[in-house]
């Protein structure tokens, strides 16, 4: 049983008339009859019974014109779903973050054009360290990522696009001896204990642009894989905390902010995805995504 059969047979039940019906399809009289009959054979019995003026449904017909007039609706139902999955209007994009790109704006931006240009999507939020969520994309776990750079390049089977560069700022205690200057250079730094963001033990990112301060003396660096954790240990006296600028908007009791000079850029921004995507609603959004 094709789907034009069943429509072709409402439409006749409908006009009651095989030649209205057939203007209305915009098909020869003769193709409709021949699709009708066809239809019949398969039931196995007449729908319709016919005279030279009008066309009657048998028993057999009144049962199915319900019926078929259901599996036409959920025929186009399912069309319309699927054209709105390939236009990107449903679907959901799962996004792995890093706090960096919360604090400097540019998830909340992407979120917020997004939803306002597709609000039939479901976007869902994990915040990860930058190796989980390079997995996380290449094994299909999520669809996108935010995430410092690591070195990666569309060389390693995923897309990346470069958002905004970092500029690193130094967090300490309020009463630490540095606390009081304008600003704090890469020299400074060379007195203190450093205490720097790494998503795992052998993420030397951040502290790679400060090396050649502390090349004698690593004993004097602490790794540590939370933001809020770094700041903790800087609000306490453990150190001078390396951290990105757009960090100074969260306030801690005790802590104070000072720019740093001296230093290159931290890591850029990436917003990761796959080469291969075929999620509508995940390629609308990174379509929407600023050019660096």
């Amino acid at each position: 049983m094709e789907l034009r059969h069943l429509r072709y047979f409402v439409a006749v039940a409908d006009e009651r008339h095989f030649g209205r019906a057939a203007t209305l399809l915009h098909v020869t009289q003769s193709t409709l009859s021949a699709q009708v009959q066809a239809l019949e054979r398969e039931v196995g019995g007449r729908l319709f019974t016919r005279t030279s003026r009008r066309v009657e449904l048998t028993e057999a017909g009144e049962l199915l014109l319900p019926e078929a007039r259901r599996a036409l609706a959920q025929a186009g139902r399912a069309m319309q779903v699927a054209r709105q999955s390939v236009r990107g209007e449903t679907g959901a994009v799962r996004i792995g973050f890093s706090g960096v790109a919360v604090l400097q704006g540019d998830l909340s931006d992407d979120l917020r054009d997004f939803h306002r240009t597709h609000p039939g999507v479901g976007l869902t939020l994990t915040e990860l360290p930058p190796a989980a969520q390079i997995q996380g994309v290449r094994d299909g776990a999520l669809d996108i990522g935010y995430c410092p750079d690591l070195g990666l390049s569309d060389a390693d089977g995923l897309r990346v696009t470069r958002r905004a560069l970092t500029p690193l700022s130094v967090a300490l205690r309020s009463d630490h001896a540095l606390a009081s200057a304008a600003a704090v250079t890469t020299a400074d730094l060379t007195a203190h204990d450093l205490i720097v963001f790494a998503s795992g033990e052998e993420d030397e990112t951040v502290l790679s642009r400060l090396w050649p301060a502390h090349e004698e003396d690593r004993s004097r660096v602490r790794l540590v894989g939370s933001t809020l954790g770094v700041l903790a240990l800087a609000s306490a006296g453990a150190g001078v905390a390396v951290v990105p600028a757009a960090t100074q908007c969260i306030a801690l009791p005790g802590l104070t902010y000072r720019p740093l000079n001296g230093a290159p850029p931290g890591p850029d921004l990436l917003v990761i995805s796959r080469h291969d995507e075929t999620s509508g609603a995940v390629r609308a959004y990174l379509d929407a995504v600023p050019a660096p």
